[in-house]
This record gives C-alpha cells, sequence and structure tokens, in this order.
C-alpha cells in the first residue's frame, strides 16, 4: 500500500491497519492494537450517541476489513516456510510519523463530516433546509374613520349624474344609487357616515434558493379578491373563516452580481413612497435591476425596468392594458454617518384613457351592449377616488336603469422623484428625512376633448390638478425590531387629483386615493423583539370640487386612527 492511498483513505486505511494488527512483528503490535481500539470506540461513541446506527457503523468496519483482505491479497506470497520448517510472516513496517499522520487525518475527517452533517447538533436538520425561508406577520388593528358632516351629500352627486351636469367626476362611486317602487333613485351612501371595525392581516412568506443563481418566492394573504391594496380582512363576519390569496408567486435570477431578474407577482421593484404606490401593492409582470458593484466606491447607480401587463386583449372588443416603467438612481454614501437615496422615475400607462363610446344597443331594461361598449371604462373594482372621470355613454345618463360607465379623463405617464436621506449622528436616535414629487407629463384638456367627442363636452375643461408632493420626518431607530425600539414620524401630503393613478396609491389618508392634502402623524413602540404596538393619527381634505366645475364647493373631508399589534416572524 502506498503513501498516496494511505492519505486518499485515512479512515479507512486506519481501520485496515487495525484489522490486520495480529500479523505485525512485536514492536508495532501495541501500538495498531491500540489504534484499531481507539478507532472501533469512537465508532460505538457515534453509534451511542445516535450519529450513526449500528447498521452504517457495522457496514463501515466490514468494508474497512474488505479493503484490508484485498490489500493483503496484492501482496506477494512470502516463502511457505523457513529453514526450521516456521512460517514467515512479512508485514510492512509503519514508522511512528507515519502513525501519528494516519491519526490526524482521521480526526480531521472526522470533525469535518461532524460539522458538516451536524452531527450531535440538537435538532439539527438537513442542509438543504438552510436554502428554505419562512417568514410572515400578524396585524390586528382598530381602525376609526370620521367624516365630516359637512361634507357634501351623496343626493348631491346622484343629481349631478342624473341631470348630466356635464358629465365629469371625481368620486363617482357617491353617486351609487338604488331605484324605489316608484323609480325614484336613492343614493346607497352616506358621505358623513362615521365607520368603526377591527380588522385583521395575515402575510405568510416562502423563498427558496434553488441554485446561486435562481430563487423563488410565494406568499400568501388576507384580504379579498377585488381590491389590490388591501390585505386587511374585516372582523365581524359571524365566526366564518378567512380566505387566503396568493399576494405573490414570483421568479428571481441572478445570473451575475450586477443584474436581478425577476418575473411573476413580484414585490414592488421601484423606490418609492406610498403616495406613488401603495405597500400592499404587488406587481405582475417582470422587472430588471442593474448596479454596480464596488464596495469600495460611495456612490452605487442602478438602473430598474419593469412591464407589466394590466388587462390582456380580448378581439375584437377589447384592448390590451399594460404598464411600463424605467427608474434610475443611486445610493450614496455622504459620510459614515449620512446615506442618501436618489431616484428618478418615468412610468407610462397603455390604453387605459377613456374614449367616447357610442357603440351599443338597449333592448327594453336590458344592459347595454355593443362591440366596443365598455371596453373604455375604468371599472369600480378598479378606481378608488380622486382621478376626474367622465361618462363615456352620457346619453345614457337619464336612464336610471341602466348606470353609466366612466373613463379616465387623462392619459397618465408621471415622472416621479424619490429621495430619502438618514442621519445617524446622534446615535442610537436615527433621522430620517424622504420626499417624493410626481407630475403627469400627460395631463392634456385637448387630449381629452379629442377623445370625449359627444358635442357635451366640445368646451368642457375637466379640471384637476397634474402634480402632487409629499414629505416625512422620521426620528428613532430605522426598524422598530426590539424590544423598547421607538420611531415618531410625521407626514405631510398634497396629492393631485390626476398626478398619479389612483388605483395603486396609499388608501388609508382620506380613505384612499387622489386629490387630497393632509398629514399622517405615527408612533411605532418595540414591545418585544419583532412585536410592536404603532398608532397612527391621519386627517385629509379635498383639493379641487370632488364633483365638477359645476359644483365647486364639493368637498369631502375625512379623519382616521388606526391602533396596530404587528408580530412578525
Amino acid at each position: 500500500m502506498t503513501l498516496k492511498t494511505l492519505q486518499r483513505w485515512p479512515a479507512l486505511t486506519a481501520l485496515a491497519l487495525a484489522l490486520t494488527a495480529p500479523a505485525a512483528h512485536a514492536d508495532d503490535r501495541a501500538a495498531l492494537e491500540t489504534l484499531r481500539q481507539t478507532t472501533r470506540n469512537l465508532i460505538d461513541a457515534l453509534v451511542d450517541s445516535g450519529v450513526l446506527s449500528r447498521e452504517k457503523a457495522d457496514a463501515l468496519l466490514k468494508s474497512a476489513e474488505q479493503r484490508a483482505a484485498a490489500t493483503v491479497a496484492t501482496q506477494p506470497a512470502p516463502p511457505a516456510t523457513t529453514a526450521s520448517g516456521k512460517p514467515v510472516l512479512r508485514v510492512p513496517y509503519v514508522p511512528e510519523s507515519m502513525r501519528n499522520q494516519i491519526r490526524d487525518e482521521v480526526k480531521e475527517e472526522v470533525l469535518a463530516q461532524a460539522k458538516a452533517e451536524r452531527w450531535g447538533v440538537p435538532n439539527a436538520t438537513p442542509s438543504w433546509v438552510d436554502r428554505i425561508r419562512i417568514e410572515g406577520d400578524l396585524r390586528v388593528r382598530y381602525q376609526q374613520d370620521n367624516a365630516s358632516n359637512n361634507n357634501t351629500p351623496a343626493l348631491t352627486y346622484l343629481a349631478a349624474e342624473v341631470n348630466n351636469a356635464n358629465g365629469i367626476s371625481r368620486i363617482p362611486d357617491f353617486a351609487a344609487y338604488r331605484l324605489t317602487s316608484t323609480n325614484l333613485p336613492l343614493p346607497v351612501t352616506d358621505t358623513a357616515a362615521d365607520r368603526a371595525r377591527e380588522r385583521l392581516r395575515l402575510r405568510l412568506g416562502l423563498t427558496a434558493k434553488v441554485t446561486d443563481e435562481i430563487g423563488v418566492g410565494v406568499r400568501l394573504a388576507t384580504g379579498n379578491a377585488t381590491d389590490r391594496v388591501s390585505t386587511n380582512q374585516t372582523m365581524g363576519q359571524n365566526f366564518n373563516k378567512y380566505q387566503l390569496f396568493v399576494d405573490r408567486a414570483f421568479v428571481r435570477i441572478d445570473p451575475a452580481d450586477w443584474v436581478t431578474i425577476q418575473g411573476g407577482r413580484i414585490p414592488n421593484p421601484w423606490f418609492s413612497s406610498e403616495m406613488t404606490w401603495n405597500e400592499n401593492l404587488n406587481f405582475e409582470g417582470f422587472a430588471a435591476t442593474f448596479r454596480r458593484v464596488d464596495p469600495t466606491a460611495s456612490v452605487a447607480p442602478f438602473l430598474t425596468l419593469g412591464y407589466f401587463p394590466l388587462r390582456e386583449a380580448s378581439p375584437p372588443s377589447r384592448n390590451s392594458r399594460s404598464l411600463w416603467g424605467a427608474q434610475i438612481g443611486a445610493n450614496w454614501e455622504v459620510s459614515a454617518r449620512t446615506r442618501v437615496k436618489l431616484g428618478l422615475a418615468y412610468y407610462q400607462y397603455n390604453n387605459l384613457e377613456g374614449r367616447s363610446d357610442n357603440d351599443y344597443t338597449i333592448t327594453g331594461t336590458s344592459v347595454p351592449t355593443g362591440s366596443t361598449y365598455g371596453q373604455y371604462e375604468y371599472p369600480v373594482g378598479l378606481r378608488q377616488k380622486g382621478n376626474t372621470v367622465f361618462e363615456t355613454n352620457p346619453l345614457l345618463s337619464g336612464a336610471l336603469d341602466t348606470a353609466p360607465v366612466w373613463g379616465l379623463a387623462y392619459q397618465f405617464k408621471p415622472l416621479v422623484l424619490t429621495a430619502a436621506a438618514e442621519f445617524t449622528h446622534f446615535a442610537p436616535f436615527n433621522i430620517m428625512l424622504s420626499g417624493e414629487y410626481a407630475n403627469n407629463t400627460a395631463f392634456s384638456a385637448s387630449d381629452f376633448r379629442s377623445r370625449a367627442t359627444f358635442p357635451s363636452y366640445a368646451n368642457v375643461d375637466p379640471g384637476g390638478k397634474r402634480d402632487g408632493y409629499q414629505i416625512k420626518l422620521a426620528l428613532g431607530a430605522s426598524e422598530v425590531r426590539e424590544a423598547h425600539d421607538w420611531q415618531v414620524q410625521a407626514t405631510y401630503r398634497h396629492l393631485g387629483s390626476d398626478a398619479v393613478l389612483d388605483a395603486f396609491t396609499d388608501s388609508d389618508l382620506g380613505l384612499g386615493g387622489t386629490n387630497l392634502r393632509g398629514y399622517i402623524l405615527g408612533l411605532t413602540y418595540g414591545l418585544y423583539r419583532n412585536s410592536t404596538l404603532a398608532v397612527r393619527y391621519m386627517a385629509a381634505e379635498n383639493i379641487n370640487s370632488t364633483i365638477n366645475g359645476n359644483f365647486p364647493n364639493a368637498t369631502f373631508k375625512a379623519n382616521t386612527l388606526q391602533v396596530d399589534l404587528n408580530v412578525r416572524f
């Protein structure tokens, strides 16, 4: 047996030598016997501790005996007897240095294998478990919404719709009504009603690293199938069970350190605030982020590109709708205690704007039908409130048994600048300052009139505002994770009616949407690790008329109190 073989199989070599020790000469017999017993004792100890099964240990010893026998068989056959007639025994001499080397190699190999396979570690798990991460959070909330008693009553919204007062609105859902037995429409909404409710949110996510380059993510959440910006479940369902929805399901590819590609229902890929994208919103489509990788650089630029289908085409009556986006920015480490992040994004919605629709027929009291009827709608299940909308079928406004079809008055191609800075000069208390400004570059009254072709819109200015901004100041821990961590924050937002699409913006301030100005005050305190108590108070009112220019004094104000107990796991 060569030294190379001994070095390649140190553990088996030691066992083989130990098991063939009876053939050694007297000077080495004691040392080899000690080595053999040591090896057996080590294996027995592993069996006793539960690391190795007795079957595996016996198989290891049997394999060593077989290898030893094979080694002996390859040795030249000794002479049968000596001159005196005694058998001649030839045993390879094992120097002391080699025995020490074998002992050290056995020790290193066993320790390495024990570390890799977690021998003797309590609750040890297979290595593949390290590639899977499960996390989630559970939030219990009390929410009180108080609407102003001076809000414009719903009957005014209904009158504006029924009388076709230029067909423009910014809260069309306040005009919802039911017909009485005398065919008299009565509103189903009370714009001054208060509401108190208890709510619950559960999110459970799993991410798996398939290889160093590919990973997948799945998250389930409470909520409903029609509200994409909320995962809250309102309590008070007569003890009925809750539904869980697929909130995220995506593949992530990292072919290199400088690029990340995601596809499916992915987390928000943009650097942004809630003024543009609600924190609960996830995107369906594809996004790629390119970044500079240089640990020594103080400035790390990045570029994000994304494409997201909103509605597939269904020929011949519907056009596809989609969102394209691009953002360029940088992380800037100004100093050891000052970090800044900047991002400039451009978003473009395609085929989302409304158009006049005269291609329909009505038979009796049935729903109008036509090849293009309804394809330009900004549907109730998508919109919140605030964006300027118009009736795409104003000739039907007098038909009380037929609801109007509302379409967006403006196209949406917002340019959004986002900035955030963190100052740790007063550690352990940090100062976080952020701001965002949005401007809808496609805001155009003339473009509206080119699409709203009914004569009633010939001289109509839909009004509204094209821009908005938000400023936020926070003091305390950067992230409240540990017990007794805290953070206080104050936010002011002035968001014009048509600066961003109201469907995907914040759903809390002013009960959601755009055409709002107001503030948010909040306090978050760490009760225990990963367990927080938070209180937020919000107050907001409309900027432009909530109906249109014919009702310049139409208003809506709302205050909201939220108390949250949130636990992460």
